[in-house]
């Protein structure tokens, strides 16, 4: 259920693209709230605002903010012009926006027609922090690539929330971000991943696809009860609208826990079950024991995908390079190298790709 808080604001911390992050007063002390000024106004210093303190008192990691519900005295503009698509639907804060694919959109003629990617690539990963480093790899191979960035709905719905994808907005590392499904906030707005990655082929003109969920996924402890197993549906959906699907590996050597170490389960189920169509499946070659491991456990997926081996020298350089903090699961770049050599490899391999 929601914990609930009226509050005061303090200060502004800091803002980026369609988030305010702020220290609010409440009756416990201060806490870290965040805003998104679009769907609830901006608030300023002295303003009172209501609160959701939920993943405050969950203490989550990826979104432990107070999230700011409404700023009562200083309500957001209502929207003007076309747009009828209804993302986070029938919830408090539902959110109308246009989207490319409906008919009030200007693309709504291309979208209507459009059935296929043409080749374009497309880079599926389980987690949202995969996305800098499949660009660090990317770019390293094929600078100037025009990159469009699908996300789903797994993790957060708004857009605004990552400040990983606004920064690489700004430094023009991607051309775009696409909100598919129930997510929101993107540059375009998309009603399935299918229609948002045909938006980045025949309305945004990229050149490569990356598809992965929002910050702040979705965990159990179960095979299947994981937001990430959406990666083996987008695999799917680039397949059969004739993409070149890449599936990036999710590896790691930094967590020990042994479903994770090496390929991690989720990657073996959203790919060796749930991903119906081939993929070109990335595989970096690691040194020693894990570089063995990684091998080994990939094999599993070569019954339907073709299995590449990637070779992984100068991509450390090329990370190194990232215009963003890396970190996945609270562990920097060196406290899990192979996550990060793993994706950049899945950017590498997508550029060997491009006609």
């Amino acid at each position: 259920m929601i914990r609930w808080r009226k509050g005061e604001v303090v200060r502004i911390r800091r803002e980026w693209p369609g988030a305010v992050e702020l220290d609010v007063a409440v009756p416990e002390g201060e806490c870290r709230a965040l805003a998104y000024p679009p769907l609830v106004g901006r608030p300023e210093p002295g303003d009172e605002v209501l609160l959701n303190t939920t993943a405050l008192a969950m203490g989550l990691g990826t979104g432990g903010y107070a999230m700011v519900v409404a700023v009562p005295n200083r309500l957001p503009q209502d929207p003007q012009g076309p747009g009828h698509l209804v993302k986070a639907r029938y919830t408090p804060l539902q959110a109308t926006v246009l989207g490319a694919d409906e008919q009030d959109s200007p693309h709504h003629d291309i979208l209507r027609e459009a059935d296929s990617l043409d080749g374009m690539p497309v880079i599926v990963a389980d987690l949202h922090s995969a996305l800098a480093p499949i660009l660090c790899g990317l770019y390293e191979a094929a600078p100037g690539t025009r990159v469009a960035y699908v996300m789903q709905d797994g993790g957060a719905l708004p857009a605004w929330f990552s400040m990983a994808a606004a920064r690489l907005r700004e430094v023009g590392w991607l051309a775009s971000v696409v909100t598919a499904g129930q997510s929101f906030g993107g540059d375009v707005e998309a009603v399935t991943v299918h229609t948002g990655l045909l938006a980045a082929r025949h309305v945004l003109e990229a050149d490569v696809a990356i598809v992965a969920q929002g910050p702040g996924n979705l965990g159990s402890g179960t095979k299947w009860g994981f937001s990430g197993v959406s990666a083996g549906e987008a695999v799917n959906a680039a397949g059969v609208l004739r993409g070149r699907p890449v599936a990036a590996l999710r590896v790691s050597e930094g967590d020990r826990r042994e479903r994770h170490y090496g390929v991690s389960h989720h990657s073996l189920t959203a790919y060796g079950r749930v991903a119906l169509v081939p993929a070109d499946v990335p595989v970096p070659e690691l040194p020693g024991e894990l570089g063995e491991r990684v091998r080994d456990q990939a094999e599993l997926l070569a019954v339907r995908h073709r299995l590449v081996p990637v070779p992984v020298d100068g991509l450390h350089e090329a990370l190194r390079e990232s215009p963003v903090r890396l970190s996945t699961m609270g562990r920097g770049m060196e406290e899990d190298l192979a996550y990060f050599l793993a994706s950049a490899a899945a950017g590498r391999l997508a550029a060997s790709l491009l006609s």
